[in-house]
Parts: structure tokens; sequence; C-alpha cells
């Protein structure tokens, strides 16, 4: 089982503990999709905030 996998099953069954029933398997997979992109994209964007501030000019 693959991480993302994983994390979809967590991310359903802690709605499922809050009463949230409505989203399908494949909904959890492609909002844990989401997220790891979205976190992608952060840490790129924080990366190249530090390697940045590294360059400038003192």
């Amino acid at each position: 089982m693959s991480v993302k996998a994983m994390m979809a099953r967590i991310l359903q069954n802690q709605l499922a503990l809050r009463g949230v029933q409505s989203l399908t398997p494949f909904d959890c997979e492609e909002i844990v999709e989401h997220l790891v992109e979205q976190l992608r994209e952060l840490e790129l964007s924080l990366a190249a905030r530090e390697l940045a501030g590294k360059h400038e000019p003192k």
C-alpha cells in the first residue's frame, strides 16, 4: 500500500469519526493528492526563499 493510499484511508477514517460519510475513497485519494501537491509547492517556495536570503548582499 502506498503512502498516499494510507493517508487517504486515515483521512477517510478521521472523517467518519466526525460523522462525514459522504466522501468516497476516491474523494479522499484526490484530497490527499491535492494536499501532497500543496506541500511540495510550499516546500519549494520555502527553499527558494531560504536560498534567496543567503544570496542577498550584506
